[in-house]
């Protein structure tokens, strides 16, 4: 039971490298790191979060989401507003630059599931495992 090898989250590790390391050459062209691509997607897919809600949805605690975000906003990718209701809370919204940058990045999920070589159901049902298995482990 301890080879290295016999270990799920070995597996789950050493994939989840490999798997950043083919977005990076996909990203690099749009200036976008890994972590600042699953932030854009998010936005692209429903504009205008809080910080917190970012975190929820991304996994990520705020001492490392918050510096990201600076480094997204001096990109001009991302503006940051403090909450008119609620000064406590900072408001992410796409600049008009970050939401032409998804036309740019439309071909990046194609690309990847080629790399995969994985068939469309095969995929979604590694995917749908590993959803189950994260809301398990995070019970």
């Amino acid at each position: 039971m301890l080879r290295l090898d016999s270990q799920l989250c070995f597996a789950l590790y050493a994939t989840s490298l490999a798997m950043t390391k083919l977005y990076k050459p996909l990203l690099a062209p749009l200036g976008l790191t890994y972590p600042q691509y699953l932030v854009m997607l998010v936005l692209w897919e429903r504009d205008d979060h809080t910080v917190l809600e970012l975190g929820e949805l991304l996994q990520l605690d705020s001492g490392t989401l918050t510096p990201l975000l600076k480094r997204m906003e001096a990109a001009g990718w991302v503006s940051r507003q403090r909450d008119a209701t609620d000064e406590r809370r900072v408001r992410i919204s796409l600049t008009p630059q970050g939401a032409a940058l998804r036309e740019r990045a439309e071909g990046v999920p194609e690309a990847i599931f080629c790399q995969a070589g994985m068939a469309i159901d095969e995929m979604s049902s590694l995917r749908r495992q590993l959803h189950a298995l994260r809301q398990q482990l995070q019970a």
